[in-house]
């Protein structure tokens, strides 16, 4: 029962809560509903004013801007019409120019027509004038203007000949110093020995019956001697002494080294002279090798062909001039690094390609044409760079030296060749050169004598002073240096003297 009453009472609490909770809420929502109504009918208000506000600071807005344009519109008049004003001023003054224009343009044809007219007077007053002075001169313009010519060129000539000897008197001035200064040092710094020319090989033999022994009977020893080498066996009245010649100098050597050991063996006959002989050769090749091999060390050059060292070594028994070409070519390798390093150019380069300027004269009996193209063309083959080729090729004037490599290599060649007891030639090559050096000297006009001096190395000219004057004695000296470059060829240089005398002569009686 109890039971029953509680959840009675729990029953009407909870109805009475939600009855109290449905009027609470439609209380609020009839005020909510009346606070709405409120808010806009502000809102609506506030609206109205601000609607009003903007409508009134929107016609003050126009009034100013049209105040302002106004203003504007006044000021632009105001510079309209200033310029308006401006412009007429200057059509005015326009106006007045083209009036004094005109003015000027009538004087000035006026004047054009005196002008012509006086021109006329003036033309005609010059040719009159030119015609009284051909009669006077007695030639026309035309010869008046060659003899113009021909003497402004005798004038041109005669300071261009001036300006080469000033030109040249400076230069040498400048460079005579420095060149004797590497030329010294280079010649200082570098020495070697020289051996003298000869296509002959004197063999010492122990007594004259010995004579008989290398002739053989009939003649058979001697004629496989000179089959096998390849040379001229010579027995003469020579005491104790017999002669090999060949132009070949390996093949000389060779020959030279089977004798001296057929001598010592004493058994001469020709199976005998056939061993000897292949001896001969492997000690020569081994020669050759180690010349070559001591050529590149004393030169300081690496990497050298193996053929190329063998054809290097080669050059030991090679002489030019009474000079040895491999000791040339190492005093030369030697010169051009020294001027190289003085001018600060590839020194590894110039030595190089020194050492090996005269490897065709190894091969030139071999092979026809120049040495310098020989070694060239060997150089070529050996793979050397382009460069030491050109050196090569160009160290005796075949081609046109372009790199200051090849001409150090020329220079330093004839630096060495030149040097005092360095070469010698044989007396009839010495005449002929002294003659053909007379002979290109006295071929040029105005010469009355010369003379070779000084073993050929100078050359002076003795002219006619009434057709050579002092500038022209210039000119003349640098055509017979010219001529004699281009038609010899020399060891080191020739200095060509031109000497001009004038002698007044009279007597006392």
């Amino acid at each position: 029962m109890d039971i029953v009453i509680a959840l009675v009472a729990v029953i009407i609490g909870v109805a009475l809560g939600f009855a109290i909770d449905r009027f609470l809420v439609k209380g609020r929502a009839a005020r909510a509903r009346e606070d709405a109504e409120r808010i806009v009918q502000d809102a609506e208000k506030q609206a109205e004013t601000l609607k009003k506000e903007a409508l009134i600071e929107a016609k003050d807005q126009i009034f100013r801007m049209k105040q302002e344009i106004e203003d504007e519109q006044k000021e632009r008049r105001k510079e309209i019409g200033a310029l308006e004003a401006r412009l007429a001023q200057r059509e005015e003054s326009l106006d007045k120019r083209v009036e004094n224009l005109d003015k000027r343009e009538h004087q000035l044809s006026s004047m054009q027509g005196q002008v012509q007219k006086r021109e006329q007077e003036l033309e005609s007053m010059v040719e009159e004038e030119r015609q009284r002075l051909e009669a006077l001169a007695g030639m026309t313009a035309d010869q008046a203007r060659e003899v113009l010519m021909s003497r402004i060129e005798e004038d041109v000539k005669r300071d261009a000949a001036g300006f080469i000897r000033e030109t040249e008197t400076r230069a040498r001035e400048e460079a005579d110093k420095k060149a004797r200064n590497i030329v010294g040092i280079a010649i200082q710094r570098v020495a070697a020995d020289h051996t003298a020319e000869s296509t002959v090989s004197v063999v010492a033999i122990p007594s004259d019956d010995m004579k008989g022994r290398i002739i053989g009977r009939e003649g058979r020893n001697i004629r496989a001697f000179e089959q096998l080498t390849g040379i001229n066996l010579i027995i003469d009245d020579t005491p104790e002494a017999v002669i090999l010649s060949s132009f070949d100098p390996v093949r000389r050597e060779i020959g030279r080294i089977t004798l001296e050991s057929l001598i010592q063996d004493g058994r001469i006959h020709p199976a005998r002279i056939e061993e000897m002989f292949n001896k001969a050769e492997q000690t020569v090749a081994q020669q050759i090798q180690e010349a070559g091999e001591q050529a590149a060390f004393d030169a300081d050059v690496h990497g050298l062909h193996a053929e190329l060292i063998r054809v290097l070594g080669r050059l030991k028994y090679r002489t030019s001039y009474g000079q040895n070409v491999l000791k040339h070519s190492i005093e030369v390798a030697h010169l051009a690094s020294v001027m190289a390093a003085e001018l600060g150019v590839d020194m590894k380069l110039s030595k190089r390609a020194g050492l090996l300027h005269d490897i065709g004269k190894a091969i030139d009996h071999e092979v026809d044409g120049p040495h310098a193209v020989i070694g060239a063309d060997l150089a070529r083959r050996m793979n050397e760079s382009q460069a030491i080729q050109h050196c090569i090729e160009a160290h005796h004037g075949d081609v046109e030296p372009t790199t200051v490599e090849a001409v150090l290599v020329q220079a330093a060649d004839a630096i060495s060749a030149a040097r005092p007891g360095a070469r010698r030639e044989t007396l009839e090559s010495y005449i002929k050169r002294l003659e053909k050096l007379e002979a290109v000297a006295e071929s040029h006009s105005g010469v009355e004598k010369c003379y070779a001096m000084q073993a050929g190395r100078e050359v002076r000219v003795m002219v006619k002073p009434e057709q050579i004057d002092d500038t022209a004695a210039v000119v003349l000296a640098r055509d017979i240096a010219k001529q004699i470059e281009d038609e010899m060829e020399y060891p080191g240089q020739i200095r060509v003297m031109v000497i001009r005398e004038s002698r007044a002569v009279d007597y006392a009686k």
